[in-house]
C-alpha cells in the first residue's frame, strides 16, 4: 500500500527521531511526502491536553475528502494519544479510517501487513442487530417483559432505559399509590448491575415511616450513645448505599432538616451522622418516588425549594392504570404468571370469562384507584377461588362486584368535583348536574385529546348525525360549570 503523504506528529524533545524516521520512510518509499507537525504536551498522559491538541490540529487541517483518502495509525505514541485519534476518527473529526500495520508473517518476508477498519457501523448489518437486541432487552427488562402497548408509557421506558445507563444523576418517579414506582426503581437498579456500572446495594427507604431522630438515624447513621436508645453504632442507609442506588420512597414526607442534610449528601458525597466528629463519605445514586405534587410542596413550605431542584433533572411521570387501558390486558397476563410463579400451578379463564372481566376492566366503570395492587389482589382472588380449574364467569361476575363495592366506598360522592370546585360552587349544583358532570370529568381524563372525549361522551348522538361537532360541544359543557379541558386534564388527583 503507498501512502502519498504521511503526516507525523512529534513532540520537540523527539525531534531528532522523527528526522530519522523521515528518513527511512523516505528511502522505503520515495512516492511518499512526510510532513512533520510538532505538538508539545506538558503531561502526554493527560486525556483533556492530548484530546484538545490533537482536536485543534484536526480543525486546522485541509481536508480534502472528495481528492483524499485519510488514514490514521494508532500503533505508536501512548494510549491516551492512541484513544484520542479513535474518537476523533469516530466523530469524523478526522474524516478518515484506522490502520492497523505489523510486520510480515511470513519468514525473511520484507512485506508488511495492512488492515483498514471502517467505523461506520451503519455497514455492518450483524452488529447493528446486536444493538438493537440489547437496546430491546433493556427495554423489555425495564417493563418486566410485559408488552405494554400505550405509546405514551412506551415512549417514557425507552427514555429511562437511556438515562439509566448513561447517567449517575438523581431519577424522580412521581406517580400515584400502586403505579409501579417501587418496581422500576428496582429494575433501573437490576439493568445498571447488569451493565456492571454499579457495584453497591439497593437501599430502599420508605420515608413516610421516618420522623424525627430515628428519620436521621436512619438516612444518616449515629454513633454509640448520640441520643436516648442509641446503645450501637448504626452505618445508616446512605452509608449503606455506596457505590450502589438509593431509593427514597415517597420522599416528599421527609422533614425539612433531614431534606437539607439529604441535599448535602447529594451534592458533595459526604455527610456527618448524628454524633460523629467526622463526616463519612458515600458515592450512591437517588432514585425518589413520590405520589405528592413537589411543586406544590414547595409552594406550601413542605418541601425544601433547592432539594428539588436538586432532584428533578430526570423527572418521569408514572400513568395510573386507568389511564392505560390499553395496558390492562398484558398486564393481567403478567399478574397470571406472577401467581403461577409464587404458588406453583397455573391460572387460566375460560374464553367467555376472561372477555366478561376485561370488558370490564377496560370500561368506564372499573376505576383502578388502587392502580396495579388492584388488578393483583383481584386476580389473586380469582386464582384462588378457581383452584385448579379455571376462571369461570360466576368467579368473574363474584370478582367485578367486589370491585364496584370496593371502589364505591373508596370514592363515596364528590372527589372529582372537589378537586376542581369551590364549595360554593360545589353546593350550588343539583344532584343530576353534580351525576353528570362528575362523570364527564372521569371520561375526560381518559382520553388524551378533546376530539377523543367528544367522541366517546356523544357517541350516539355523532352516530345519528344530531352532532356534527363533538369537541366543541364537550367545550360548551364544560364552560358552563367555569372548567375547561386543559384544567381538567393537568389537576388530576392522586387517587385517580
Amino acid at each position: 500500500m503507498v501512502i502519498d503523504r504521511l503526516e507525523l506528529i512529534h513532540d520537540s524533545r523527539n525531534s531528532d527521531l522523527a528526522e530519522t524516521v523521515s528518513t527511512d520512510v523516505l528511502q522505503v518509499s520515495p512516492e511518499s511526502e512526510v510532513s512533520r507537525t510538532v505538538i508539545d504536551w506538558k503531561n502526554p498522559w493527560d486525556f483533556e491536553e492530548v484530546y484538545g491538541k490533537l482536536l485543534d490540529f484536526c480543525q486546522a487541517y485541509p481536508f480534502n475528502t472528495d481528492e483524499e483518502q485519510y488514514l490514521a495509525h494508532l500503533t505508536t505514541g501512548t494510549h491516551v494519544a492512541q484513544i484520542c485519534l479513535f474518537l476523533l476518527t469516530e466523530s469524523r473529526h478526522l474524516p478518515g479510517m484506522l490502520v492497523q500495520t505489523g510486520p510480515s508473517r511470513r519468514k525473511n518476508s520484507a512485506l508488511g501487513t495492512c488492515h483498514i477498519i471502517d467505523l461506520n457501523l451503519s455497514r455492518y448489518d450483524s452488529i447493528a442487530a446486536r444493538y438493537h437486541v440489547r437496546a430491546e432487552q433493556g427495554l423489555d427488562f425495564l417493563k418486566a417483559g410485559i408488552k405494554t402497548r400505550n405509546r405514551k408509557f412506551n415512549s417514557m421506558i425507552e427514555q429511562i432505559e437511556r438515562v439509566a445507563i448513561n447517567s449517575k444523576s438523581p431519577i424522580l418517579i412521581m406517580g400515584p399509590t400502586g403505579s409501579g414506582k417501587t418496581q422500576l426503581a428496582k429494575r433501573i437498579y437490576a439493568l445498571k448491575r447488569s451493565r456492571n456500572q454499579v457495584k453497591g446495594e439497593l437501599v430502599s427507604v420508605n420515608c413516610g415511616t421516618l420522623r424525627g431522630d430515628a428519620a436521621m438515624a436512619a438516612l444518616f447513621g449515629h454513633t454509640k450513645g448520640a441520643f436516648t436508645g442509641a446503645d450501637v453504632e448504626r452505618t445508616g442507609l446512605l452509608k449503606t448505599a455506596d457505590k450502589g442506588i438509593v431509593f427514597l420512597d415517597e420522599i416528599s414526607e421527609l422533614g425539612l432538616d433531614e431534606q437539607a442534610m439529604l441535599l448535602h449528601a447529594l451534592e458533595e458525597k459526604r455527610f456527618r451522622p448524628m454524633g460523629a466528629d467526622r463526616e463519612v463519605e458515600s458515592d450512591f445514586q437517588v432514585i425518589a418516588g413520590t405520589n405528592q405534587d413537589l411543586h406544590e410542596c414547595v409552594r406550601r413550605g413542605n418541601f425544601r425549594a433547592d432539594l428539588f431542584a436538586r432532584i428533578n433533572l430526570w423527572t418521569y411521570q408514572l400513568p395510573g392504570l386507568a389511564e392505560r387501558r390499553e395496558d390492562i390486558e398484558p398486564n393481567l397476563d403478567y399478574e397470571c404468571r406472577r401467581f403461577e410463579e409464587m404458588h406453583g400451578r397455573k391460572v387460566r379463564f375460560n374464553k367467555e370469562a376472561r372477555k366478561l372481566y376485561l370488558d370490564f376492566a377496560t370500561g368506564p366503570e372499573a376505576k383502578w384507584s388502587g392502580n396495579f395492587r388492584d388488578l393483583s389482589s383481584s386476580v389473586t382472588r380469582m386464582a384462588t377461588m378457581a383452584g385448579p380449574k379455571r376462571i369461570n364467569e360466576a368467579i368473574v361476575d363474584g370478582e367485578l362486584e367486589r370491585l364496584r363495592s370496593q371502589w364505591m366506598h373508596q370514592h363515596p360522592g364528590d372527589d372529582l368535583l372537589a378537586d376542581l370546585l369551590t364549595p360554593d360552587q360545589l353546593a350550588g349544583l343539583d344532584l343530576f348536574d353534580q351525576l353528570g358532570l362528575r362523570e364527564t370529568i372521569r371520561i375526560c381524563r381518559q382520553h388524551e385529546t378533546l376530539s377523543e372525549a367528544g367522541r366517546r361522551l356523544f357517541q350516539v348522538s355523532r352516530l345519528r348525525k344530531t352532532s356534527t361537532n363533538d369537541a366543541n360541544r364537550l367545550k360548551k359543557y364544560l364552560e358552563r360549570f367555569g372548567l375547561n379541558w386543559s384544567w381538567i386534564r393537568e389537576t388530576r388527583m392522586t387517587s385517580d
